[in-house]
């Protein structure tokens, strides 16, 4: 499986917690739609369906650890 380069990893978990609290304070039409943005690009970087997941799997994978199974995605 591709693995995304740990700096571009790095970069959009960044912005997705700048972003999550943005939309958190904010809630404007556009901080939502630059959250969902980036939601996706994780996922789409991480092979993974949903955000947690994404999430998760960008972690363990810059914390040099891997899943039970070589498997990003939880019960594959």
């Amino acid at each position: 499986m591709l693995m995304a380069h740990p700096a571009l990893l790095t970069d959009l978990l960044e912005r997705y917690e700048a972003l999550h609290v943005l939309h958190a304070e904010d809630g404007s039409v556009g901080a939502r739609q630059r959250l969902e943005d980036v939601s996706y690009t994780l996922c789409i970087a991480t092979g993974t369906r949903d955000i947690e997941s994404a999430l998760a799997a960008a972690r363990r994978q810059l914390s040099g650890t891997r899943p039970k199974g070589d498997s990003l995605v939880a019960g594959a």
